[in-house]
């Protein structure tokens, strides 16, 4: 590691997969899970949150050649939310748990590159057509069985359609996330081949959701992303102050 700078100002990899699966939350509960100077995004009268199931590969410096890169599985929750910005409010999400099944991850997060990792077993295994993913870690155990469907089969009761629903993940590219001495950082992902595919849920366990009071988290939909090539990079923006806005009703 000792070719690298203090910190890595960009990344480059392919996301091979990614499942986002989301749920609607209850907006106080959601409030409740956020630092100070975050507030959640409201849609439908509710907030936002989920988990993000991702399989990196060839992950590297932007300036190293996809020979060389890294594969890591990971996962993360995730809550939409909002700030005050410099030039105004933003958007985008909130991190309180990241996990991975990659050393290497655990080790560059939160010092080479903005988002601490806890160590948890990731499995992907492809199906035909889907997905199959757990995460088991001392503080969360995840199970997701998925399978691609047709676009025209996009359910939720968040958005009116899959276009609506994938401009709204699409727009918050700035991941806020604790780091080690407890304040937040922010890793911001970009990419020119952004498309979402509906995938249908067979199968769902998420100990962080099922933890929270009765009735206050319930499963919307799931997105599936295949090979899509993106950057990772350290927000350019301030980390959000102390002065939490207003809930914002999209």
């Amino acid at each position: 590691m000792t070719m690298f700078s203090a910190t890595i100002p960009r990344m480059a990899s392919m996301i091979e997969r990614r499942l986002l699966v989301t749920y609607s939350l209850d907006p106080d509960t959601a409030l409740g899970l956020l630092p100070a100077g975050l507030a959640p995004q409201i849609v439908a009268g509710r907030a936002v949150a989920g988990v993000c199931l991702i399989r990196l590969g060839a992950m590297r410096p932007v300036w190293f050649t996809p020979a060389v890169g890294h594969r890591s599985v990971n996962a993360a929750h995730r809550i939409a939310v909002h700030w005050n910005g410099p030039d105004g409010s933003r958007t985008g999400v909130y991190i309180p748990r990241r996990h991975t099944g990659s050393r290497l991850a655990r080790v560059v997060g939160g010092r080479l590159i903005p988002g601490v990792h806890t160590p948890a077993r990731v499995r992907f295994r492809d199906t035909a057509g889907g997905l199959d993913v757990t995460v088991k870690a001392s503080d969360v155990d995840v199970r997701v069985t998925a399978r691609s469907s047709d676009d025209t089969a996009f359910r939720s009761r968040l958005f009116a359609d899959l276009d609506e629903a994938s401009d709204f993940f699409r727009k918050d590219a700035v991941g806020w996330s604790p780091t080690r001495a407890g304040g937040l950082e922010g890793l911001t992902l970009s990419t020119n081949a952004w498309r979402v595919h509906p995938a249908h849920v067979t199968a769902l366990h998420s100990s962080f959701f099922e933890a929270l009071p009765a009735g206050t988290a319930r499963f919307d939909h799931a997105l599936l992303m295949r090979d899509v090539p993106a950057r990772w990079t350290r927000a350019a923006e301030p980390a959000p102050t102390d002065a939490r806005p207003a809930m914002l009703d999209r």
